[in-house]
C-alpha cells in the first residue's frame, strides 16, 4: 500500500471533524472553517488509492509556535504505520518551532517517544445548561479588537488574529462572546458555542475566580435546555473549584504536552481553554 500525504483543500476540512465526531469528541457546528482559517495550508489527509484513510492538523502560530490536533485514523486501518507517518509530517510543517498537543491519556507514552513532555491535564466537565445568567457581563464587540487580541495573547501565548476573528463571531444565536470590564479595560471574556452534542465554553480567561463563575454563569445560561461543556486545565485549582461548584462532572481529559520550550503561561487566568484540536 502507498500512501500519499497532501493538504487538505477547504471543502476537505469537514472531514476530520466528521471523524472527530463519530470518536465522540463533539466538534462545533461551524469548526471546520474557524480551524481553517486559523492555517489554511496546517490541515494535512493520508490517501490509499485516492481514499482518506487519516488526517492531521499542524496550525502554525506566527514563527514560533504550532498545534498538533485532528490525528484521527480510521479505525479499519489503526494498529499500523499509518499514524507515524502522518505524525511526522506534522512535525515536518510545525519545523522548529515549540509544539502543543491535547493527547489522549493511554498514548502518551507514544508522543514521549516524539520529543513531548507532559505539562498537566486537561479535562472536560459537563453540566445542565440554563441558570441566573449574572450581571455586569456586555458583548465582547463593546470592546475593541486590539484590546481583546492583547487580553487572548496575553492568555494563550502567541497571536492568533485570523482565528480569533471568526471565532468570536460565530453562526447561530447561541454561540455568544460576553466581556467584563474592569478599571475601563477588558479583564475577563469568554465564548459558548453550539456543538454536535449541546455547547461548549472556550475560551474563559478572567482575572479572577469570582469574574470567572459570573461570567461562566453568564454563557451557561445561554445553553438552557441543554448540556454544556469546558475545558478546563487542572493546574488552575480554581478552575477545577468552580466546575465542581457548578456541579459539573468530569467526562473526558486529555494530556496537554509540549515539543520544544513550554510557552509560560499565566494558568491561573485561563478557566477554559478554547479548543483541544486548536490549543
Amino acid at each position: 500500500m502507498q500512501l500519499k500525504i497532501r493538504a487538505m483543500r477547504a471543502t476537505e476540512v469537514h472531514l476530520p471533524l466528521e471523524w472527530a465526531a463519530r470518536e465522540g469528541w463533539n466538534p462545533g457546528l461551524y469548526d471546520a472553517e474557524l480551524f481553517y482559517a486559523a492555517d489554511p495550508a496546517g490541515f494535512f489527509v493520508g490517501e490509499i488509492g485516492g481514499a482518506p484513510v487519516a488526517t492531521i492538523s499542524a496550525v502554525r502560530y506566527g514563527d514560533r509556535f504550532g498545534f498538533i490536533g485532528l490525528f484521527i485514523v480510521r479505525p479499519d486501518c489503526r494498529g499500523g504505520w499509518l499514524g507515524p507517518r502522518l505524525a511526522q509530517a506534522a512535525l515536518e510543517h510545525l519545523g522548529d518551532r515549540t509544539i502543543g498537543i491535547d493527547g489522549v491519556l493511554a498514548k502518551v507514552r507514544n508522543y514521549q517517544t516524539y520529543g513531548f513532555a507532559l505539562a498537566h491535564r486537561n479535562a472536560r466537565y459537563a453540566g445542565d445548561g440554563g441558570g441566573p445568567g449574572g450581571d455586569g457581563t456586555e458583548p465582547l464587540a463593546a470592546f475593541a479588537a486590539d484590546e481583546i487580541a492583547a487580553y487572548d495573547l496575553r492568555h494563550f501565548g502567541f497571536p492568533r488574529p485570523a482565528f480569533l476573528r471568526g471565532w468570536l463571531k460565530q453562526n447561530e444565536a447561541l454561540s455568544l462572546a460576553l466581556g467584563v470590564r474592569r478599571a475601563g479595560r477588558l479583564a475577563r471574556y469568554g465564548s459558548i458555542r453550539k456543538c454536535r452534542v449541546g455547547y461548549k465554553i472556550g475560551p474563559l480567561f478572567a482575572d479572577d475566580a469570582e469574574g470567572a463563575a459570573m461570567l461562566c454563569a453568564a454563557l451557561a445560561a445561554r445553553a438552557a435546555g441543554s448540556v454544556y461543556y469546558l475545558d478546563i486545565p487542572e493546574s488552575n485549582p480554581q478552575a477545577l473549584a468552580l466546575v465542581r461548584a457548578r456541579g459539573m462532572k468530569e467526562v473526558f481529559a486529555t494530556a496537554r504536552m509540549y515539543r520544544g520550550t513550554p510557552p509560560v503561561l499565566p494558568l491561573a487566568g485561563i478557566y477554559g481553554i478554547t479548543s483541544f484540536e486548536l490549543g
